[in-house]
């Protein structure tokens, strides 16, 4: 089969190759891939620590070819979403059962892609902020994949959303996902909020914290900023916005240690075959342009998801 391999010497980092086809294990299915999506941690982290000949890709969806020999998960012929640390850029992708999501009939393969990895970390995290109903909720580094899920999701789950953005000309863009305010820093709040999910780590990480409200939660779940968080201790506990507001508690989330995926990459895919999620595709071509979309992810040409298509 063709697949997108690691090649270190290339100047993208990827090539074109002809591998074999992947060998399901007893709990897996065999999908043959009809679009997948970039991620821009998996480009940014993931390929500079992979060996020459791996076949990254954390996202695909398409058609279950062989189902799994346990007998668990979908049968032939299913349309599904698939996560995974690997094996998404290729034409057949073997996948744990436990990481498929069953997509209703009439949904885009090409649509779902996009909702796998960036769609389920930001499901979970807003998870790990407890009930948000009629709470205030920060999300920071809003306008990537994650953080726009993460905005629409926290609004179905009845938050009020604050988005945190760096470039003014996508406010109105996560107003429209359901974003009640949009802020340029974590220092423009107002008032403290219930939950924050971070996007960005360093320094902006440190500042949403002594934003919270008494007991409040923030997960952090990026690290674009590649930066270290420091923490002042006098804006934390005794600064006299901080007085009260104790108890707060950071929780972090890597999605590859979750486990029980499957059902929620099931909703995923109702979610957005039905239209309560949009997944915000930025950018949509042939899998042969995969080194152009990851070049334009990597320079921060795009906000929001770019998808590849294979041919049928």
């Amino acid at each position: 089969m063709d697949a997108m391999v690691v090649d270190h010497s290339a100047a993208t980092g990827l090539r074109l190759a002809e591998v074999a086809d992947p060998v399901p294990g007893d709990h897996e299915a065999l999908v043959r891939v009809e679009a997948t999506s970039l991620n821009y941690g998996e480009l940014a982290f993931g390929l500079a620590y992979a060996p020459d000949g791996t076949v990254p890709g954390y996202d695909a969806a398409g058609v279950v070819v062989h189902a799994a020999r346990d007998g668990s998960g979908p049968g032939a012929g299913t349309r599904v979403l698939t996560v995974g640390t690997v094996g998404g850029w290729a034409e057949y992708r073997a996948v744990a059962t436990d990481l498929i999501g069953v997509a209703p009939e009439t949904a885009s393969l090409a649509a779902l892609s996009a909702a796998g990895t960036a769609g389920a970390t930001a499901l979970r995290a807003v998870r790990k902020l407890g009930s948000v109903l009629g709470r205030r909720v920060l999300v920071t580094g809003a306008t990537g994949g994650v953080g726009r899920f993460a905005v629409q999701l926290a609004a179905l789950a009845g938050a009020h959303v604050v988005a945190l953005a760096s470039d003014p000309t996508h406010f109105d863009g996560l107003r429209a996902l359901g974003a009640q305010e949009v802020v340029g820093a974590p220092e423009e709040l107002g008032e403290p909020v219930a939950g924050v999910v971070d996007l960005v780590g360093g320094g902006v990480l440190a500042s949403a914290f002594v934003k919270l409200e008494s007991r409040g939660v923030l997960v952090s779940v990026g690290h674009a900023a590649s930066a270290v968080a420091a923490f002042d201790y006098v804006a934390m506990f005794a600064a006299p916005e901080a007085l009260h507001r104790h108890d707060r508690t950071i929780v972090t989330l890597h999605l590859p240690a979750e486990t029980g995926l499957a059902p929620d990459l099931c909703w995923l895919a109702e979610a957005v075959a039905t239209g309560r999620l949009d997944p915000q595709i930025a950018w949509q071509g042939d899998w042969h342009r995969l080194p152009e979309a990851a070049a334009f992810l990597l320079d921060r040409k795009l906000h929001g998801k770019a998808v590849l298509t294979m041919p049928s």
